[in-house]
C-alpha cells in the first residue's frame, strides 16, 4: 500500500522540488570552470532574521567591512539607509554584538554626530557584492566600496566635485554597546581609534578593540567631536572625527583601517604588515583568496539556482571563526593577558553550541589546517583563562546558550587527526570541564549544573533560580542541557578510550546514558525534572518546558550517541518511525515538500522556537533529526526530509533558514547537498543520503586525508530519482547507512546508484548506524 501510494506522490514531488534538483546542462557545467565567486551571493539570508552581511571579508579573517542599517547585528535588506561600514560583524548571530567604528563618506559641513540622523539613503538597484568586495551609491552622489585583507579593511570613496568632502570615524556608537571611546588624529594622513565595549545576548564584557586608519592622501581640514559638539581642528576626542578632501580635481579618496585586539602597537603593526596596497590590489587579492577556497568543492549538475545556493553556503561557512591574533603573533588572552601564539594561528568567536553540530564537521574536512589552529586556539583559551569557552566573543566569555558545546566541538578535531601533539592537553581541559565547573572567579559557567548531574543523572530544572554570571543559566533549561551533557560525556568517553583512559572512557560512557532518566513513562517523552527529581512543568510534549530553544518532541532525537536505547524507550522502531512521521508531517511532505517545509515545519519567524510537535529546520536542536531513519529501518525518508528542508536554502535574500549562526546552517547546507553529514557530532560517523549534484569533487589536504580527494557521485539524481539504490566505496558495494572518519581517510569515489523509488539499500539492523559504549 505505500509504495502504490509513494508511486502515486511521486509527480508532486517532482512539480515541488524541481528547482531543487535539475538534469544538467552544458551551461551548467563549463560555469563550475569558471569563477566560482560569480556564484555567491552575500546578501542571502540579510532580510527575515538570517542575519548575515553582505560586505568585505577573507576567510576566516578578522575584519569584516560591511554597511550597517540599523538592524541589531547590522545590516537588514528591508531598510534603505546606511549609517556607516563598521569593521567587525558576526555571520548570522541573533544578538547585537561588533559593528566597531563606523565609517561614512559625507559632503557639506558636519554637524550631525548620531549616525541614526547623518544615515545616508541608497537603493538596492545601486548595490552590489561578491566575495572580499562590496560597492554602494550613496543618494549623496558618494560611491563607497569596500575591500579586506585579514587584519585591514579598505576604503575607498568616490565623491562629487566639491571642496567639502568628508570621512566621518565614529568611534562612540556601534552595534554593542559602547562603555568608552578615544579618537586620535595622529597627522595629515593617519587617524587612531581606541573603543570598549560590552553587550551580545547578555551584558557581558567589557573588550577593547583598537585600529588605525591610513589615508591615501592628506586631509585639507579635520576635526573631532564628544556628544553633540563639534571642534574644528581638534586633534583629540572621545566620540569621533571627521577629515576632510578636495574633490574638486581627484575625485577619489582610499583608506586603509587596521584592527587589533591587543593595543595600539599590535593595529599599527598590522597595517604595516597588510597595508599600503592600493585598494584594486587588495581586492584581487581577496577575491583569489576565496576562488583558491571555493574551488576545493567542485560539482555538476543541479540548477543555476542550486549553485548559487551551494556555493553561497560554503562561502558563509568560511566566514568564522575569525583571525583573533595580531600579525606578530600577540593576542589577548582570556586572563586579560597579552600571549604569543607559537606555531599557530591564533582564532576567535566561538558559537559553539551551534557550530559543533554542523560547520566543525565541515572545517575539518576542507580546512584542517585552519580547524588544527581552531582546536589549538580553545586549548590556549583554558591554559590562558583557567576553562574551556562555551560562547566566546573576542578575549571575553558571553556564556550563551547551555549545556557543554566545547567537548564535541574539541572531540570532532580529535577524531578528524587535528589534536596530533597536544591531544594530551586537549584532554585534560575537557576532562576538568567534564568533572567540574569553573570557580566563581572564572567569568565562565561551563557545565553549571555538573553537581547535580553526576550525582543525580540529571541537570534539575529552576526557572527562577538566579544567575550566578551573566549570560545563560544551565539551570533554566535542564532537560536539554541534561541531554547535552550526556552527548558530551559519550563524546569523551571515545576520546578517552582512544588515549588509553579506560577508567575515564568508562566513567563518561555510564554517564552518557543518563538521558534515560529524563524519559517520561507517562507521557513516552524526556520531561525536565525539578531538584527533588520530580518531573516538573507541562506535560505537554510541544511547550518547551525545560529545553533551550526547542521542545520534548525536538529534542526527542539528539540522543546521537545511542539511538537504539532511545528507540526502545519509546516503543520500538514502529513506534519510533510513526512517531517520526508525525514529527515531520510525513504524508503531507511527500504531497507537497517546498509548502510542508514553508507552512508546516517553518511555523513563524526565526526565533519562534517553541509550541510546536514538529520539526524545526530553522533552529540547532533538530539539525541531526532528518538522519534519524538512518537508524530505524527507513534511509529513504532521510532522503525526503533532506532534500525537502534544502528548498528552504533559496539565492535570495530571504534564503536563509533562521540565524546562519557563524556558518552552522550553511554547514548543514552544504554537507546535506553532498550526501555526507556528522550524524554523530563529536565521533567520526558519517550519514549517507542522496547528493542533489550528479557530482562532487572535495580536494583534500593529503596531510589529513591521506587519498588528497573524494568525488561523490549519484548520476541521474533528481526530484523524480532521489532514492538510493546502491552505494559503492572504491568500486565495492556498501550496505551501511554510514561510513567513518577512517574509511573516508583514504576513500577515493563514493558512488551513488538513484532511482524513482525506495529500495532495500541501508534497510537491515546491520546497516544503522553504531551505538557509542
Amino acid at each position: 500500500m505505500r509504495g502504490t501510494r509513494r508511486t502515486r506522490l511521486c509527480l508532486a514531488w517532482v512539480m515541488a522540488a524541481s528547482a531543487l534538483i535539475a538534469t544538467p546542462t552544458a551551461g551548467a557545467a563549463e560555469r563550475t570552470d569558471g569563477h566560482l565567486t560569480d556564484l555567491v551571493n552575500p546578501f542571502i539570508g540579510s532580510q527575515d532574521e538570517g542575519n548575515t552581511f553582505p560586505g568585505a571579508a577573507v576567510p576566516f579573517g578578522m575584519v569584516q567591512l560591511s554597511p550597517d542599517t540599523g538592524h541589531n547585528t547590522g545590516y537588514d535588506y528591508t531598510q534603505s539607509r546606511i549609517r556607516g561600514f563598521s569593521l567587525v560583524h558576526l555571520s548570522g548571530v541573533g544578538c547585537r554584538i561588533g559593528g566597531d567604528l563606523p565609517v561614512l563618506p559625507t559632503t557639506g559641513d558636519v554637524t550631525q554626530t548620531d549616525d541614526a540622523k547623518y544615515a545616508a539613503a541608497f537603493a538596492h538597484g545601486d548595490e552590489t557584492a561578491s566575495p572580499g568586495y562590496y560597492r554602494v551609491g550613496l543618494a549623496s552622489g558618494i560611491r563607497a566600496e569596500l575591500t579586506a585583507s585579514a587584519r585591514t579593511g579598505v576604503q575607498r570613496y568616490t565623491f562629487p566635485a566639491t571642496t567639502k568632502a568628508n570621512v566621518l570615524l565614529n568611534a562612540a556608537q556601534s552595534l554593542h554597546k559602547a562603555s568608552g571611546s578615544k579618537v586620535e588624529i595622529l597627522d595629515d594622513r593617519t587617524v587612531r581609534t581606541e573603543i570598549t565595549g560590552h553587550g551580545f545576548c547578555r551584558d557581558t564584557g567589557p573588550y577593547t578593540v583598537y585600529t588605525i586608519t591610513r589615508f591615501s592622501r592628506p586631509f585639507t581640514a579635520y576635526g573631532t567631536w564628544n556628544g553633540a559638539t563639534v571642534t574644528a581642528g581638534s586633534r583629540g576626542g572621545r566620540g569621533g572625527a571627521y577629515v576632510r578632501f578636495d574633490t574638486t580635481g581627484d575625485r577619489t579618496v582610499e583608506a586603509t583601517t587596521a584592527l587589533s585586539y591587543v593595543d595600539a602597537a599590535g593595529a599599527a603593526g598590522n597595517l604595516r604588515a597588510e597595508g599600503g596596497r592600493s585598494f584594486d590590489t587588495v581586492r584581487r587579492a581577496a577575491r583569489a583568496q576565496w576562488e583558491a577556497r571555493l574551488a576545493g568543492v567542485r560539482v555538476r549538475g543541479g540548477t543555476d539556482t542550486l549553485r548559487r545556493t551551494f556555493y553561497s553556503s560554503l562561502y558563509r561557512s568560511y566566514l568564522a571563526p575569525n583571525v583573533g591574533g595580531d600579525a606578530d603573533g600577540r593576542y589577548f588572552g582570556w586572563d586579560r593577558r597579552v600571549h604569543r601564539a607559537q606555531g599557530f594561528t591564533y582564532y576567535q568567536n566561538w558559537s559553539l553550541w551551534d557550530t559543533y553540530r554542523t560547520q566543525a564537521q565541515l572545517l575539518a574536512l576542507l580546512a584542517p589546517r585552519e580547524a588544527r589552529d581552531m582546536a589549538r586556539s580553545v586549548v590556549a583559551i583554558d591554559e590562558d583563562g583557567g576553562w574551556l569557552p562555551k560562547w566566546g566573543y573576542g578575549p571575553v566569555e558571553t556564556n550563551v546558550m547551555s549545556g557543554d558545546p566545547v567537548t564535541p566541538f574539541l572531540t570532532t578535531a580529535y577524531q578528524m587527526g587535528l589534536l596530533k601533539g597536544f591531544e594530551e592537553r586537549a584532554y585534560r581541559a575537557l576532562r576538568k570541564n567534564a568533572d567540574g565547573v569553573p570557580p566563581a572567579a572564572n567569568p565562565g559557567i561551563g557545565r553549571e549544573a555538573n553537581a547535580e548531574y553526576i550525582k543525580d543523572g540529571f541537570a534539575p530544572f529552576d526557572k527562577d533560580r538566579p544567575l550566578a554570571k551573566m549570560g545563560d543559566s544551565d539551570y533554566h533549561h535542564g532537560a536539554s542541557v541534561t541531554l547535552e551533557y550526556a552527548l558530551a560525556d559519550a563524546m569523551l568517553a571515545q576520546m578517552a578510550r582512544g588515549l588509553g583512559h579506560d577508567a575515564d572512557a568508562a566513567r563518561y560512557a555510564a554517564r552518557s546514558r543518563d538521558y534515560r532518566t529524563i524519559f517520561d513513562p507517562s507521557t513516552g517523552f524526556f520531561r525536565a525534572r525539578d531538584a527533588s527529581g520530580a518531573f516538573t512543568g507541562s506535560p505537554d510534549p510541544a511547550l518547551g518546558t525545560g529545553f533551550h530553544e526547542g521542545t520534548a518532541w525536538q529534542y526527542q532525537w539528539l540522543v546521537p550517541q545511542d539511538l537504539t536505547g532511545m528507540v526502545e524507550l519509546i516503543g520500538g522502531k514502529r513506534a519510533a518511525n510513526d512517531r517520526l512521521d508525525s514529527f515531520f508531517a510525513y504524508d503531507r511532505l511527500l504531497a507537497d515538500p517546498a509548502r510542508t517545509a514553508r507552512e508546516v515545519w517553518v511555523h513563524g519567524d526565526a526565533y519562534a522556537y517553541y509550541n510546536a510537535a514538529v520539526y524545526n529546520p530553522m533552529n540547532e536542536p533538530d539539525l541531526i533529526a532528518p538522519y534519524t531513519y538512518l537508524a530505524t529501518g527507513q534511509p529513504w525518508k532521510t532522503t525526503d526530509v533532506v532534500h525537502a528542508a534544502l528548498t528552504l536554502f533559496t539565492d535570495g535574500p530571504t534564503g536563509m533558514t533562521g540565524n546562519d549562526d557563524l556558518g552552522t546552517m550553511s554547514a548543514w547546507n552544504v554537507l546535506s547537498s553532498i550526501g555526507l553529514f556528522p550524524i554523530q557530532p563529536g565521533y567520526d560517523t558519517w550519514g549517507l543520503s542522496t547528493p542533489v549534484f550528479d557530482r562532487v569533487d572535495l580536494a583534500l589536504d593529503r596531510r589529513y586525508w591521506p587519498s588528497g580527494g573524494l568525488t561523490v557521485t549519484a548520476p541521474g539524481t533528481s526530484a523524480a530519482d532521489r532514492y538510493v539504490q546502491g552505494v559503492r566505496v572504491d568500486g565495492s558495494a556498501h550496505g551501511r547507512t554510514y561510513l567513518t572518519t577512517r574509511a573516508l581517510r583514504s576513500l577515493r569515489s563514493l558512488a551513488f546508484t538513484v532511482g524513482p523509488r525506495p529500495s532495500g539499500w541501508g534497510t537491515s539492523a546491520q546497516a544503522a548506524p553504531p551505538v557509542l559504549k
